[in-house]
């Protein structure tokens, strides 16, 4: 099966859960989060804003800022390919852009160099118990995570894990993710 396909699939399945079932998901894979020492010694955090069927991070946000913590999300850009991190302090910063993604303004956010970030959150589709991970195919956190030296999660539901995933020399692991029923400690 192509990467493309895959992907297809993946997202198939992630829609087939129920409103409910995403929600105690989200909250379960949440709660994971905050007791794990990868969110509590961290202060600069960074994560995408997250789109439907993905694992909400709307909610993770909210409490970062409650802790006080310097949330920062991606900024992507298509002509080269590159991530640009803006500090968020609230979400009208944010607009709807590239694949209908929100994502900072410019203009109203200040940019934070990627060394300052502490615990980067790396999106995925799939993902294998090596933390290799099916991204959505333009290959921006690869290129990101190729040459950023902090500690890399991946938020995943159960039905994300996969035993296998094609990998390219290009690719780069996740050293842990988290489910709504796990902590998976990676190779990576």
């Amino acid at each position: 099966m192509s990467k493309k396909e895959r992907r297809k699939s993946q997202l198939q399945t992630l829609k087939s859960i129920d409103h409910i079932t995403f929600q105690q998901k989200c909250f379960q894979i949440e709660q994971r989060l905050f007791l794990s020492p990868q969110w509590k010694n961290s202060q600069t955090v960074a994560l995408t804003i997250s789109k439907t069927p993905e694992v909400n991070t709307w909610n993770i946000i909210k409490r970062g800022w409650e802790e006080g913590k310097t949330v920062v999300v991606p900024k992507c850009l298509p002509e080269n390919r590159q991530l640009i991190f803006y500090h968020l302090h609230h979400f009208h910063q944010l607009e709807q852009s590239y694949f209908n993604l929100y994502e900072p303004v410019p203009e109203k956010a200040t940019t934070v160099q990627n060394e300052s970030i502490e615990l980067m959150i790396v999106p995925g589709l799939s993902y294998t118990i090596t933390g290799y991970r099916l991204g959505f195919g333009g290959g921006y956190y690869d290129r990101l995570l190729s040459t950023y030296s902090g500690t890399t999660m991946s938020l995943a539901f159960e039905e994300q894990i996969v035993d296998t995933l094609p990998v390219e020399p290009f690719d780069m692991q996740v050293s842990t993710i988290l489910t709504e029923k796990r902590r998976i400690r990676c190779d990576g």
